[in-house]
Formats: structure tokens, C-alpha cells, sequence
């Protein structure tokens, strides 16, 4: 009789006992962190995120962490964690010469806690798409690679690697080329492209489900080919236009080789309404066509007066092809008198002045640096954190900046559901970094380590890897001193 008694007793101690074996298996346990809410721009002290398969399986409290048994536990104390940053707009190319130079470069973004570019074209298509599946199936390190293939475009294009179209049929056959290649979005670039064929490829990507990403030809207005069905803008400087009663008759003039682009732009700038442009923000808001500002390329180019870079320390890690294709936007700045030059400061500065206008529109903006070949001295890696820096001091605040190189970059590219956000049920890219990037931006620059999908890197192995691209630079400038030009 006493022994149900004395086993009912004995009870709650077994549960504990029984609880204490049953803590849930995990690989990886970050513990501790402050996890940065990038979108309600606060701060979760003391959380813990569990990691299984490479995918996060709870973000916990002190409390709820003790409950997982973990092969791998990261000391995560006084670290603050955001997701896996996104670099929007990046390239790959200069030649085949070049493919080794370019595949350096994965590394280096891996380093700065990038885990995912968008590739908006280039001419080394066929090896981006090899990493992009190699990195897919982790076989190479490097962050997980979106890529619009080559661009469209028209005849005697000056960019490499385009598919160079001049009639519908050919357009037809373009886009089935880019979906045969499975691309993740349809670049489109204004160089010889009409006006017309512009719309078309617009169009007809959109009726095939495909995410399209352009220039704006100077003839079309942003209303014009937003209604259209464009996802995106590439480069701040066109949506400035749009504030200028003018914007299509100037533009227009441009197209027909009456006016320059620059004799535009100062007429654009005499007649800027601010209403007019808010109105024009909130349209490309309302299709939903985000804008992917480039501060970075673009501030580099125009103060080259000031900083030619030609000293800067990142360069140990460009090799010398790439940083040879740098020469043409170099040639080409010092080309202009003292005029020009106060003309281009004036036109990049009044440019960015409606970047907080776009936020406040609510125009998805994307954080992308226009980095790799031929856009000088803007670096791979650390030129995302460069850009993150100009976008707050243009007037986003850090947690909007923050947005911009993490969720939109996901949800534009329709993995929302796995990427941009430590959640349940994300891939495990995360960047735990030694400050606040919600106090100063710049804390985006000290990396304590990088998670991605799953794979811890700390900070010496983040280092190591810096130091091995570094060696390989050195050895290709050593094999090129010694072939000559």
C-alpha cells in the first residue's frame, strides 16, 4: 500500500530528472546576444538563438535556452546580432582573364558579414552561375549569389557581356535565354536600347513573372516605366529628375543629342518641386518599385579631385585586372575643368537630398555599393558598410539603413521567408557585431563573427580569410610585374 505512495512521491523529482535528458539537440548555440529588431529599431538583450541544419530554430530568453543541448556553443555576451547583410547591386566581370580576381572576391564579402549580392550583371556570366550553385550546395565560400545574367540591351552597347537586342522577336529570344539560365531577375540598361524596346522588355518580363532591374532611359519618366511593371532603380541620381516639371521634355531632348545630360540637369534643378517629386515618390510606392541609391560608387567618382584612393589600404585585396578596369571612370573625371567639377559635386550632393524623401514616401530602398569591375575604388566588402555610412548621413536612420541592406534586399527577391530576419525558421546567416548599430552605423564595421548558413566564422578565421585574399593579390601583381603590359 505505501508503495504508490512512495512513488508518487518520488515523482516531480524523476520529471526533473527526466527534463534535464531531454534537452533538444542543436548544432549551434549563439548565446547571450542582444539581438537588434532592425525593424522596430529596438534591442532583445540576453537572447540566445539555436541553430539546427542551418536554419535558426528559436530565438530564447535565458530561461528557454537552458532547454537545448547544443554541439557548438558561441559565447555571444556584449555582442549585438543582426541578419546577414545584403549588398544589392554588385558586378562581376572584366574579362575571362579576370575569373580568378572575381572569384577572390566571395571571400572578402563573407569577411564584412555580407551573405547574400545581387549580381546586376556583367561578363563573366557562366562562372557566376557556377558559384552561384557551388555556394548553393556549399561547396564554395562566398554569399549566396542572386544574378540577372547578362543585361539587355541595344546594338554596339558599350558594356560587356550584354545580350544585345533591336527587335521584339529578339527580345523574345533574350528573355527565354535569361530564363533557360534561371536568372533571378531581368537587368535592363539604356545605352543603345530604344525607348520603346525599353517598355517592351519591361513588359514582357513582367507578363513571365521575372523581377526586372534598370537604368532609366532619359526620354521615359519614372511614372512611365514604374506603371509599367519596373521592380527597380539603379542609382539615386534618376529619381531626381522626376521633382522637374521638365523631366520629359528635357529628357527627350537628351535622347535626340540636343542638349547634354549635364545642361539638363541644371534646368532640372532650377525648376525641382518638392510636392512634384513626393507625388512622383509615391507612385513608384504604390507599383512597388524600389530604388537602389549606389551612394557609394557615385561619391567616390565625384570627389576623385579630393581623394584619388590611389594609397587606399583595401586595395591589397583588389587584384590588379580589376583594379586596372578602374582607369576609364578615373580618365574620364580628370577630364574635367573646374567647372565640371563644381557641377558634379553639386549635382551628386542636391541628388541625395531626396533620398529621405523616398523613405518617407515609402519606396523600398535597397543598400547596394555598384561594386567590382570598373566602378573605381568601390570595394567589394567594405564598400557596403561605406554605403550603409552615406545612407544615414543622407538622412535614414540606422535602423532604415539597417532595413535596406537585410529585409527589403529579401523581400525584393521574394525570400522573405528565409532570409533578412533572426526568426524561427530562417537560414542562419547572422552577424554578431562588438557595438550598437541602432546608436552609430559604424558598428557595422566591428565584426566579433559571422554566421552563415549555420557555419560559424569568428574573427580570426574572418581575418584569415582577408589574409589569404591578400596573398593572392600579391601573387597575381608579382606573375603581372613579370609578364609586363
Amino acid at each position: 500500500m505505501n508503495k504508490p505512495l512512495l512513488s508518487l512521491a518520488l515523482m516531480p523529482a524523476l520529471s526533473v530528472a527526466l527534463a534535464a535528458h531531454a534537452s533538444e539537440r542543436v548544432d549551434l548555440l549563439v548565446r547571450d546576444a542582444t539581438v537588434v529588431d532592425i525593424v522596430s529599431g529596438t534591442l532583445q538583450p540576453h537572447r540566445s538563438i539555436a541553430v539546427r541544419d542551418g536554419r535558426i530554430l528559436a530565438v530564447l530568453d535565458a530561461k528557454g535556452a537552458r532547454g537545448y543541448d547544443a554541439a557548438r556553443v558561441l559565447d555571444a555576451k556584449g555582442t549585438f546580432a543582426i541578419p546577414g547583410l545584403w549588398d544589392m547591386h554588385v558586378h562581376f566581370g572584366g574579362g575571362e582573364a579576370l575569373i580568378e580576381e572575381n572569384k577572390d572576391l566571395l571571400p572578402l564579402y563573407v569577411a564584412h558579414g555580407i551573405t547574400a549580392v545581387r549580381d546586376a550583371a556583367g561578363d563573366l556570366s557562366p562562372s557566376v552561375f557556377e558559384w552561384r550553385d557551388a555556394v548553393a550546395d556549399g561547396k564554395l565560400l562566398g554569399p549566396r549569389i542572386f544574378t540577372s545574367g547578362p543585361k539587355v540591351e541595344g546594338y554596339k552597347s558599350i558594356w560587356p557581356g550584354d545580350l544585345e537586342i533591336g527587335t521584339t522577336a529578339e527580345l523574345d529570344a533574350a528573355l527565354d535565354q535569361l530564363q533557360g539560365w534561371k536568372v533571378d531577375f531581368v537587368k535592363i540598361t539604356d545605352n543603345t536600347l530604344s525607348p520603346e524596346l525599353f517598355m517592351a522588355a519591361v513588359k514582357q518580363a513582367d507578363r513571365r513573372g521575372l523581377k526586372t532591374s534598370a537604368h532609366v532611359p532619359y526620354a521615359l519618366t519614372l511614372e512611365e516605366v514604374s506603371a509599367a511593371g519596373l521592380d527597380s532603380i539603379e542609382h539615386l541620381d534618376y529619381a531626381f529628375k522626376a521633382g522637374s516639371p521638365l523631366e520629359k521634355s528635357l529628357g527627350e531632348r537628351i535622347a535626340k543629342s540636343e542638349i547634354t545630360s549635364r545642361d539638363a540637369w541644371t534646368q532640372w534643378n532650377a525648376t525641382f518641386d518638392p510636392a512634384r517629386a513626393m507625388a512622383a515618390y509615391r507612385n513608384l510606392a504604390r507599383h512597388g518599385t524600389a530604388i537602389t541609391p549606389t551612394i557609394n560608387g557615385s561619391h567616390v567618382v565625384t570627389y576623385l579631385d579630393q581623394d584619388d584612393h590611389h594609397d587606399d589600404p583595401y586595395l591589397k585585396y583588389i587584384g590588379p585586372g580589376l583594379q586596372a578596369t578602374y582607369t576609364w571612370r578615373v580618365e574620364r573625371a580628370a577630364k574635367d575643368d573646374a567647372a565640371a567639377v563644381v557641377n558634379r559635386h553639386e549635382r551628386f550632393e542636391k541628388s541625395a537630398t531626396v533620398l529621405p524623401m523616398l523613405q518617407e514616401a515609402g519606396v523600398t530602398i535597397l543598400a547596394g555599393t555598384d561594386a567590382g569591375f570598373l566602378n573605381s575604388y568601390n570595394y567589394p566588402g567594405i564598400g557596403l558598410h561605406d554605403e550603409l555610412g552615406w545612407l544615414v548621413h543622407y538622412g535614414l536612420t540606422p535602423s532604415q539603413a539597417l532595413q535596406a541592406a537585410t529585409i527589403n534586399g529579401a523581400r525584393f527577391l521574394g525570400h522573405d521567408d528565409e532570409y533578412g530576419a533572426l526568426q524561427a525558421g530562417r537560414v542562419a546567416d547572422i552577424v554578431l557585431l562588438d557595438a550598437d548599430p541602432l546608436r552609430d552605423i559604424a558598428a557595422t564595421r566591428k565584426i566579433h563573427a559571422v554566421v552563415l548558413r549555420g557555419d560559424v566564422h569568428d574573427r580570426a578565421n574572418l581575418d584569415a580569410m582577408l589574409a589569404d585574399v591578400a596573398r593572392r593579390v600579391a601573387r597575381q601583381r608579382e606573375a603581372a610585374a613579370k609578364t609586363g603590359p
